[in-house]
């Protein structure tokens, strides 16, 4: 298997083809592979996606392979941009993940892996698609620790929490609720649906942090449970308004290197080339 990597900065398994990356005058983004490859060669991209001219490299990256005679490609496309917008909320919108699978599909991959897939209509949009589980990476952020509780942010988060739980050996689980006014997006009424925690620690594990508001409303609730360490750990950290706030309410903060270029002040980023997944 050879690696074409997209991002000089992201190898998730180690140094890839000879690529040059550039933009034309007129705004076009192209590539150039510079070294010769076999018809008979296997080749996975490797794509951390944060823009729609992401997509279009993946594109021009699968026709250069092809005009090289290799039909063998995989992608390796960790963060799968658009996966939260999975349903229409108002007419007038596009189904945006419908677009973004419709041209990763028009390639023809032998396989399509994301890791941590928001839900499970991205995976079933795409072809071939395999989805890579948060286990490892949240075994990596806990090593140290003997005793905590997993905490599912949401409803919609129970199903992966619980298979996380059972692949952690069986995990206590304490699960929790907000609501989000579909209109504006505010987020409100976060409930914790236990007890007095006992300063027990509390891992809040979810595929995808972007403000950061679901888990700074439910840290509050968890501390006004006597919560003991708080620690956060997500898959995806776009962290777009910083990491000041969860700082404040969050012990300890872990993501991987699927979105990030680099680690933000008290993030612990844990990248793919250190082992997260293995083929």
């Amino acid at each position: 298997m050879k690696f074409l990597n997209l991002d000089a900065q992201f190898e998730p398994f180690g140094k890839g083809i000879d690529i040059e990356r550039f933009t034309f005058s007129g705004g076009e983004p192209h590539l150039l592979i510079r070294e010769a490859l076999n018809p008979e060669d296997e080749v996975m991209i490797c794509c951390r996606a944060r823009s729609f001219e992401d997509m279009g490299l993946i594109l021009l990256a699968a026709d250069a392979l092809k005009r090289f005679g290799i039909e063998r490609l995989q992608l390796f496309i960790p963060y799968f941009p658009a996966a939260r917008q999975d349903r229409v909320m108002v007419p007038g919108e596009p189904l945006s993940v419908k677009v973004y699978a419709s041209l990763v599909n028009s390639v023809g991959f032998n396989r399509v892996y994301l890791f941590d897939a928001h839900s499970e209509v991205a995976p079933a949009l795409l072809n071939n698609c395999v989805v890579i589980p948060n286990y490892t990476l949240v075994r990596r952020a806990l090593e140290a620790y003997e005793s905590y509780m997993l905490v599912s942010p949401d409803g919609g988060a129970l199903k992966k929490i619980y298979k996380l739980s059972e692949a952690l050996g069986g995990r206590p689980v304490t699960e929790c609720s907000k609501r989000r006014d579909v209109s504006t997006g505010k987020l409100s009424h976060f409930t914790v649906y236990a007890g007095d925690l006992q300063g027990q620690t509390c891992v809040v594990a979810d595929d995808i942090c972007d403000g950061g508001g679901t888990f700074i409303g439910l840290a509050e609730q968890l501390r006004a449970k006597n919560a003991g360490k708080l620690i956060l750990v997500v898959s995806h950290g776009i962290f777009s308004r910083g990491t000041e706030a969860l700082r404040m309410m969050y012990d300890e903060i872990y993501c991987s290197d699927s979105f990030l270029a680099g680690d933000l002040p008290g993030v612990t980023c844990i990248p793919f080339s250190s082992g997260l997944f293995r083929l």
